[in-house]
């Protein structure tokens, strides 16, 4: 597997060197396209200035006559080679005498002979190197009598440009070495930093969640390393929860586990009178009761760690449910001394929910307001729809809980200051049940002044009234 500094440094290598190739080639095409324009300019001035000086003097006479009576002042200051050919494409004189044949003469002699200029380049068989010719018609009062050609070998324009382009490689060469430098050195610079953010990442993998990356940077693998250190602050704190629930649910089972033990203990002696045996066994019951609910609320649990709380949804009359929920919490009102109200303010309301989970959601609910609500305080529950949803609120006069602690009551494992705060489960459980009928919890408070509780369940449409057990 390759790693990634080798993909960075390979990807910039390649980047550098396709940008080296491609602006030697574009430079050394333009130098190319440079010179050999340039040099075509020469020989079509050089001609044109033959063209002007033949019409002035000697246009008098035939060009064969001329040729052959050995006239060339009209092109004898060049330094080209120069061929004339007559009106029929005819080979007439060649400066050097060469007398070549091959520089695809039938076409440039007749596309001059049509009043067409023309360029040639290529390789003659007298030369070693390339050559470039010119053609033009030679005229003399508007007719073409014929065909004028100017011919200069390449070999300067072709060493320059290989020098220039030997230079141009040699330059290129030094950057391509700058650059696999500052690849390495990128490379090592961005990859130093994730292979610092792996090191510590393994180390909170391995359980030791102090680590911490310490980046100061502002860039994206800063923002990581600041992700990766708030991940480990926050399973710091969750293990650190899960401890102390751990501990809390196993002093909530040692209490009424010590209570059945003791009165098991006093019921063996032989000597306990009917009254006080059958006092021990109502304290047993209720202590095994306590027990079984505790046991179901930490199996409600764990379905909630791994996703596996199921619903059983049927059509429920708002009606019935209040009036269960008011009956069910009114004699523990009466007992502790607090002034408890069930408020309907539905008609003929039915909703689509699990009735066994949805009571737990309220039991569980009204149960933390009990706990943290005093002798004669408030606590009222209030049934409201609107035209898509059923909103239950539970309201108390209770102690309230701190604003550093009301974002957090909903997780799971945690648990309040508040000396009454039992393992924190039952209210993420209850979270979760309204989550699965579509619904959201929501919890408002305020330190000593009270707690309300708000849940939006969706209301079922076109669904019979049934009964309830």
């Amino acid at each position: 597997m390759k790693s990634i500094k080798t993909r960075i440094i390979r990807n910039f290598i390649t980047v550098i060197l396709s940008t080296i190739i491609i602006l030697d080639v574009l430079l050394i095409a333009f130098v190319r396209q440079y010179y050999y324009d340039n040099t075509q300019t020469i020989l079509t001035n050089q001609i044109d200035l033959a063209n002007n000086f033949y019409n002035r003097y000697y246009s008098t006479s035939s060009l064969v006559w001329n040729v052959y009576d050995n006239v060339d002042a009209f092109w004898n200051q060049t330094t080209a080679q120069v061929q004339i050919f007559d009106d029929k494409g005819k080979l007439l004189m060649d400066s050097i005498a060469a007398n070549e044949v091959s520089l695809d003469n039938n076409i440039e002699i007749k596309r001059a002979l049509k009043g067409e200029s023309s360029t040639w380049v290529g390789n003659v068989a007298y030369s070693d190197y390339k050559v470039m010719a010119v053609t033009k018609p030679l005229e003399v009062n508007g007719k073409i009598v014929g065909v004028i050609r100017f011919i200069t070998s390449l070999k300067t324009i072709d060493e320059s440009i290989r020098s220039i382009t030997t230079f141009f490689i040699g330059i290129s060469i030094g950057v391509l070495i700058i650059g696999v430098i500052l690849s390495l050195l990128m490379a090592k610079k961005i990859v130093n930093p994730i292979l610092k953010l792996k090191d510590t990442a393994e180390k909170m993998a391995n359980g030791d969640l102090n680590q911490r990356s310490n980046f100061t940077t502002k860039d994206e693998i800063g923002q990581l390393a600041d992700t990766l250190d708030y991940m480990a602050e926050e399973l710091a704190e969750r293990e650190q929860m899960k401890n102390d629930f751990i501990s809390s649910i196993s002093h909530e089972l040692r209490t009424p586990l010590t209570a059945i033990k003791g009165w098991v203990i006093t019921l063996n002696d032989e000597n306990t009178d009917r009254e006080t045996l059958n006092l021990g066994f109502n304290i047993i019951e209720k202590e095994t009761d306590r027990l079984s609910n505790m046991v179901e609320e930490l199996l409600d649990f764990s379905r909630l760690i791994n996703n596996k709380i199921t619903l059983n949804k049927v059509s429920m009359s708002v009606d019935k449910f209040s009036d269960y929920i008011e009956l069910y919490m009114t004699p523990r009102a009466e007992r502790e001394n607090i002034n408890f109200y069930v408020y309907n303010n539905t008609k003929n309301c039915v909703v689509l929910m699990d009735l066994d989970r949805m009571k737990q959601v309220l039991i569980n609910v009204l149960d933390n307001s009990f706990k943290f609500t005093n002798e004669q305080g408030n606590i009222d529950v209030t049934f409201n729809e609107t035209e898509k949803d059923l909103i239950i609120n539970i309201k108390d006069n209770g102690c309230g809980i701190h604003e550093d602690e009301l974002e957090r009551v909903k997780e799971k494992f945690y648990k309040g200051s508040n000396a009454n705060s039992n393992a924190g489960i039952g209210l993420s459980i209850a979270d979760e049940i309204v989550r699965l009928h579509g619904g959201e919890l929501k919890v408002k408070s305020k330190l000593n002044v009270g707690t309300e509780i708000i849940i939006n369940i969706p209301k079922s449409k076109g669904l019979k009234q049934i009964d309830e057990k």
